[in-house]
């Protein structure tokens, strides 16, 4: 029995990838998210993914976006998943403007469309402003309306700083002078999913500015574990280098991941912060989901 059949668009943004379920122009009848998430993210036994993103009718925006980790965890956000999402919608057109709204569980996003020869090549996220209080990122101790900024953590002896910005999702940044050699698996596998001062996990994050317009960032994603790239890490990466006076806000920083650059700005004006890069569809198909009892 191959069990029931999804439709599916495998995408990726700087080789962040996740499958992707048109929800809108399909009716799917999914039993659970969080247990399709794990099964198509499996490399061996499913497709191969960093996770499961839903694209669905919305009351508040034009389509919604929902994003569920490869453990089968929901995020709040992901900034490569809404450039990814933009392109989709527009390409098949479930959206007929070239700017429009994204609902997320943090709130909508609006999406500029850039085409080249017709096409979406690039996409422009409003990301909104970014979170700064400590008790709403959340990080716990302390007055929960402090920003944390260059805060120590002592971890096997070694006593590291961190700065903590949530851009919808959490993100705990520490700066290096080499992201590529930079203790991502250590620390990122100790804090990002169950340390007791990130209450609902946090996305682990390496910074190392080369300019005020030009920085490397690496990232260990709560749920996923080390990923190609994350578009709320990179945004908040920039947001903590302001912070910490590395760069200069309203400069446009083209931020280096492994998988490739985004474009991220935080504008004094509106306090929000925009994010430019690509999408790509990867391939097309149907994947056979079969629950665990057997139907």
């Amino acid at each position: 029995m191959l069990g029931r059949a999804y439709p599916f668009t495998k995408m990726h943004g700087l080789g962040n990838c996740y499958i992707y379920l048109d929800g809108i122009t399909n009716d799917f009848d999914i039993p659970s998210y969080a247990e399709l998430a794990q099964q198509v993210s499996d490399p061996y036994k499913g497709i191969g993914s960093d996770g499961l993103i839903m694209i669905l009718p919305s009351e508040r925006a034009d389509v919604q976006m929902r994003i569920f980790n490869k453990d089968g965890s929901e995020a709040k956000n992901c900034g490569n998943g809404l450039r990814c999402v933009a392109k989709y919608a527009y390409e098949h057109r479930l959206v007929d403007s070239r700017r429009f709204m994204i609902e997320t569980l943090s709130g909508n996003k609006e999406a500029e469309i850039h085409l080249h020869d017709g096409a979406v090549d690039e996409v422009t996220i409003d990301m909104g402003e970014p979170i700064l209080s400590r008790g709403s990122i959340p990080v716990a101790g302390g007055d929960p309306g402090s920003v944390v900024i260059r805060e120590p953590l002592e971890i096997d002896g070694t006593v590291y700083s961190f700065t903590a910005v949530s851009m919808g999702n959490p993100h705990a940044l520490f700066f290096v002078d080499d992201v590529a050699t930079a203790p991502i698996h250590q620390l990122g596998s100790l804090l990002a999913d169950t340390y007791p001062l990130f209450p609902n996990g946090v996305n682990v994050g390496f910074a190392h500015p080369l300019s005020d317009h030009e920085a490397d960032y690496r990232v260990w994603e709560r749920g996923s574990g080390i990923t190609q790239a994350c578009g709320t890490g990179a945004c908040a990466s920039v947001v903590a280098s302001i912070l910490e006076s590395r760069i200069k806000k309203d400069c446009p920083v083209t931020v280096h991941l492994a998988g490739g650059d985004l474009i991220i700005e935080w504008l004094s004006a509106s306090n929000h912060v925009m994010m430019t890069g690509g999408a790509e569809t990867i391939c097309q198909g149907t994947y056979y989901f079969r629950e665990k009892n057997g139907q």
